[in-house]
């Protein structure tokens, strides 16, 4: 099956290919990180935004 789309190729095909190529092992590589990620990470980044107690001592160092 693939020796026929090889076989085919003309010029600009192969760009087509190459940048295919390039997607799918970049949403590839970014599954594998997200399915190796600690539970415990994932929970502690998410609730980053709701401590109000961070950005309180924030606002008090640009007065």
């Amino acid at each position: 099956m693939f020796k026929q789309f090889t076989e085919n190729i003309s010029g600009n095909q192969v760009y087509l290919l190459f940048s295919l190529g390039i997607f799918l092992v970049f949403f590839i590589v970014v599954a594998v990180i997200l399915f190796r990620l600690k539970k415990s990470h994932v929970d502690h980044m998410s609730d980053m935004p709701l401590h109000d107690s961070q950005i309180g001592s924030s606002n008090t160092l640009l007065k």
